[in-house]
């Protein structure tokens, strides 16, 4: 166990580090390109490397950082359930909306992210939707199991709470995360059309919501056995993952294109819930069994609960 902390430690801390390096060469280098004549020939070569592939480098270590998380807390049934039809039902509303425009309306993907599957969607964007799906989804559930609890008369409605909530925080990142990626110097995306929203679409963010609550609300079916009940000391690295790339993003956004009113609505409509909603979780660290059933880690609610040393932290 504690190696896997380790482990999901270091890949949190790359994570981290490839988008601060990101934001360096996006920011200070792209746009004073005197500046690569004093890196010299090897620092010229590692820029134009990263320049290429890190953006594929961070979102494989936010994915594998995530997953990490995922096994060593819920356990591979719980993992594997959200892993799956995150990445399977994010890349096929992808490649419907780089075909047909539906639902996030006419876009495409430039280079920078990776291999394009079909030749439309780089494959690290459907893992960006489950690592940040699952962080959002996390906060959400853990929350509204904590304070809704079993035979509570509004009980019966915690997965569709969970999951509202849930799509609400991950396409609260979009607001910042758009602009970021597609009007920069150096873009990732563009849309085929002006939107009324700072350049995008208002139904892009519809597909954000709808895509989001589809793979969360497919989740929640094999999730809803028993309720997941984590505390804020478990979930301190789903909130530092989220709040670490709406800040990547914000800074993007503010430094790069100059808007405020799209980092506000991230902030307002997604870091603030999320800090919300991490405080209404439990405030003891549940106890966590070794893998049983369908390798589920978890247990009901405790009455006796056990501390356990947790750390907690890009699609279109």
């Amino acid at each position: 166990m504690k190696q896997l902390v380790n482990l999901e430690r270091s890949f949190l801390v790359g994570h981290i580090f490839a988008m601060v390096f990101g934001l360096a060469g996006l920011l200070l280098v792209i746009p004073h390109p005197e500046l690569l004549a004093d890196l010299g020939p090897f620092g010229q070569k590692v820029f134009a490397w990263s320049m290429s592939g890190g953006g594929v480098v961070n979102i494989i270590l936010g994915t594998v950082a995530v997953a990490i998380y995922a096994y060593r807390t819920l356990g591979l049934w719980q993992w594997l359930t959200f892993m799956i039809p995150a990445v399977f039902l994010s890349l096929g509303s992808e490649l419907l909306g780089t075909s047909t425009g539906f639902p996030f309306g006419e876009y495409g993907y430039l280079s920078g992210l990776g291999y394009k599957v079909a030749g439309l969607v780089p494959f690290t964007v459907p893992l960006s939707w489950f690592y940040m799906g699952f962080v959002c989804y996390l906060l959400a559930l853990s929350a509204i199991n904590a304070k809704v609890k079993t035979g509570n008369p509004i009980s019966f409605l915690r997965p569709i709470l969970s999951v509202a909530l849930g799509a609400i925080l991950l396409t609260s990142w979009d607001f910042a995360l758009d602009p970021a990626m597609s009007q920069t110097a150096y873009p990732f995306w563009h849309f085929g059309e002006v939107g009324s929203f700072f350049g995008t679409p208002y139904r892009n963010f519809a597909g954000w919501i709808a895509t989001g609550g589809l793979f969360m609300g497919v989740a929640a079916l094999f999730w809803n056995k028993k309720p997941i009940v984590l505390s804020r000391q478990q979930l301190i690295f789903p909130l530092v993952v989220y709040i670490s790339n709406i800040a990547f993003s914000a800074v993007l956004t503010l430094f790069g294109v100059g808007l405020w009113v799209p980092i506000g609505l991230s902030v307002l409509l997604g870091i603030l819930p999320a800090v919300i909603l991490w405080w209404m979780a439990s405030s003891a660290p549940t106890s966590m069994p070794p893998d049983q059933g369908e390798n589920t880690r978890l247990t009901e609610i405790p009455t006796t609960q056990v501390p356990v040393a947790s750390m907690g932290v890009m699609p279109k």
